[in-house]
């Protein structure tokens, strides 16, 4: 889902990064896989708890579980040096569209199924495809242009936008994808500068803060149910993410993206366990119509890349 920016780093940073991890295509593949399914169930667990939880509460406890995991786990090995970045501006701003994609999911998840939001925000990697090769000034292709508007018409088939106009069933799940893209150019970025306990930390942080300052206006007492949906938010949130970082680390951006359309298949798996809920015959059509267009994306772009080394 995120796009490769390699060629921003100098000559130096690249070279010290390439050398500081090992590159290892089906650890990256394994790590991805990992991550969407952690993904696919944080939604599930986020539509079951939002039943009966407020978003303030919601969130606070997923961040603070995020920052106390890793403060646990990391600090004794990095000790001071955890929370130092090289690009902390970047850091707080990629915490920030994190926060906001949280927001806007949970708020989607209250309008669609599982399986059907998870087809709309993979819409981004299309989306990064194009935002990608306009910061770096590189012509997209029509075929590119086409892949892109056959995932928004497929998009389009899953939520079915009535004759009165956009409906926030609409407009929430495209507003997660803009934050989304966002947020995975700027992982992208980042895991090529900062250590991965570092980012992990930081985004867990910038979402505790602002959080913690809107929960006493939210604040209600939790049942113990609530508070098992919260623990497992948390660890699925926080091990979803972890992997994620360490997948693009371990593999080129190419390779890995077709793997996340795998979130589409876990997450109508969780919805019919969990919801009884099967897709209609146009939402199935529409949600293959956006992996097909993803990964066929993925694939020309890879193409495209390798006429232009050549």
């Amino acid at each position: 889902m995120q796009s490769r920016t390699e060629s921003r780093l100098s000559p130096s940073s690249h070279a010290s990064a390439s050398h500081a991890v090992k590159i290892s295509p089906l650890t990256g593949i394994a790590f991805i896989t990992a991550s969407v399914a952690c993904f696919a169930a944080l939604d599930t667990t986020t539509k079951v708890v939002g039943m009966s939880a407020s978003l303030a509460m919601v969130l606070w406890f997923r961040y603070v579980f995020q920052l106390g995991f890793t403060l646990l786990t990391v600090l004794p090995q990095h000790g001071l040096r955890l929370p130092r970045s090289r690009r902390p501006g970047l850091q707080v701003l990629r915490g920030i569209l994190l926060l906001m994609c949280s927001v806007l999911a949970f708020l989607s998840l209250k309008l669609m199924p599982v399986g059907e939001f998870t087809a709309i925000i993979l819409l981004a990697p299309l989306f990064i495809t194009v935002v990608a090769a306009t910061r770096l000034r590189q012509r997209i292709s029509p075929l590119r242009w086409l892949l892109l508007f056959a995932g928004f018409g497929g998009a389009l088939l899953v939520v079915r936008p009535d004759a009165h106009g956009l409906s926030w069933n609409v407009i929430l799940p495209l507003m997660l994808v803009a934050a989304n893209v966002g947020y995975q150019l700027l992982t992208s970025e980042l895991a090529r500068s900062d250590d991965a306990a570092t980012m992990q930390f930081l985004s867990g942080a910038v979402g505790a803060a602002i959080t913690t300052c809107a929960l006493p206006f939210f604040w209600q007492m939790p049942d113990g149910r609530t508070w098992m949906l919260f623990l497992t938010l948390g660890v699925f949130s926080t091990l979803g993410h972890l992997l994620l970082i360490h997948g693009y680390k371990k593999a080129p951006v190419g390779l890995l993206t077709p793997f996340l359309y795998m979130q589409i298949g876990f997450a109508m798996l969780a919805g019919w366990i969990v919801f009884s809920h099967v897709p209609d015959s146009l939402a199935l059509c529409g949600v293959g119509v956006i992996a097909m267009a993803g990964m066929a994306g993925t694939w020309v772009a890879s193409r495209e890349q390798r006429r232009v080394r050549a």
